[in-house]
């Protein structure tokens, strides 16, 4: 008999019912270290005082309108965003599907409306992932999301990872632009070096190519700058955002400059829930939060810290541990046993994390974390780490 939830996930044994901070709890009360964040959404945190403030006040005043009619918080927030990127306007979505979804018909409609329709392509990237719809499940290109759903959506071409010469050879007549994600999340924490996301803008300022960055986990203070590509120092021409911007609330964004967006014309896309009233306060308040002085520079500091302790725990445990890798607070551990097995393991020590592929474990601890959070969530990882040696032995 199917359950009353579609069974699309396999969910471990345990359920919550509050979190404080860095940290979640089950009805009888146990405790649980969450370097999980939601998938990297809750950025401030389980509970922030100013979320929840936010939120509360703003639910006693209008939850929705639809976007007929003008949003004054949904505008302050889109202005923010626009002053804090590269960006000079934003479309709001509900998820980092919906935003890629946007992210899309935005570079073919550019094309279109600049008198190349043939111009509807995207080269996109071996291991990536954008997304759970029929079009960002045939631009991710991974075989287990497409099976079972039909004929791929036309539109992308993939290439691998880091292969420059296959991505110039990808280039063709009917190319529109170039789809990436800084760092890679489900395929297993990769970050793109700078100096490839250098050559990426180049090339499409050569070619006459939309560069569109998918940031949707990656983005809103993950790897210690606002948005990842900051570190290479060069802007994208779209991107989409989610996940952290809401901290937990459903918000997603597609940013973009004039001159992409030129084509977007009344009419031409929508949403009935997008950057609604509930959903804005609540990113306006994250915004607060992460726009904070000295902020960035903190979570930069606990990389630095997470970082240094997981290198001393792969060298303290060099059977289970190959790799450490990542940007900022987007860590990967990449295992030499399968990395199910250290997500067990860490999870019998009340540590949540997050598989990826390439036999990652992910660690996208709330931007809040301390110092304290980390040695702890360590120390967890290190007894998981000696109860899965023991078990081999």
């Amino acid at each position: 008999m199917i359950t009353p939830v579609l069974p699309t996930y396999a969910r471990a044994k345990v359920s919550f019912e509050r979190g404080e901070g860095v940290r979640v709890f089950t009805p009888e009360g146990e405790s649980y270290l969450d370097f999980g964040a939601g998938v990297a959404v809750t950025s401030c945190g389980h509970s922030h005082p100013h979320l929840v403030k936010a939120l509360t006040e703003q639910a006693q005043k209008i939850w929705h309108t639809s976007n007929l009619y003008q949003m004054p918080g949904q505008e302050r927030l889109a202005q923010r965003l626009i002053d804090n990127s590269f960006a000079d306007t934003v479309f709001f979505t509900n998820s980092g599907a919906e935003a890629l979804e946007c992210a899309i018909k935005m570079a073919r409609k550019f094309q279109a409306a600049s008198g190349h329709p043939e111009k509807y392509r995207l080269i996109t990237f071996e291991g990536a992932f954008h997304g759970r719809t029929l079009a960002t499940i045939a631009a991710g290109g991974q075989a287990k999301y497409l099976e079972g759903f039909g004929p791929k959506v036309e539109g992308f071409d993939q290439v691998p990872f880091g292969d420059h010469e296959a991505l110039k050879a990808a280039i063709s007549p009917e190319t529109a632009g170039i789809l990436i994600e800084p760092v890679q999340g489900e395929g297993g924490i990769r970050p793109v070096p700078p100096q490839c996301l250098k050559g990426l803008r180049e090339l499409c300022d050569e070619k006459g190519l939309l560069l569109i960055f998918d940031e949707v986990q990656c983005g809103i203070g993950r790897t210690g700058k606002l948005f990842a590509h900051e570190w290479a120092g060069i802007a994208p021409d779209i991107m989409a955002i989610a996940k952290g911007i809401g901290g937990g609330f459903p918000l997603g964004a597609c940013l973009a400059t004039e001159r992409a967006a030129s084509g977007m014309t009344a009419g031409t896309h929508g949403s009935t829930f997008g950057g609604n009233p509930l959903a804005t306060a609540v990113g306006n308040a994250v915004l607060d939060v992460v726009l904070a002085p000295g902020f960035l520079e903190s979570v930069q500091q606990r990389a630095l810290t997470l970082k240094q302790k997981l290198a001393a725990l792969k060298d303290q445990h060099p059977a289970i541990i190959e790799d450490i890798r990542g940007a900022g607070l987007m860590v990967g551990i990449k295992c030499k046993v399968p990395n199910t097995a250290l997500q067990a393991a860490a999870l019998d020590q009340h540590l949540l994390t997050i598989g990826a592929g390439d036999n990652v474990v992910r660690l996208l601890p709330p931007l809040v974390v301390t110092d304290a959070d980390i040695a702890e969530a360590v120390d967890k990882l290190d007894r998981a780490c000696r109860a899965l040696e023991a078990k081999a032995a």
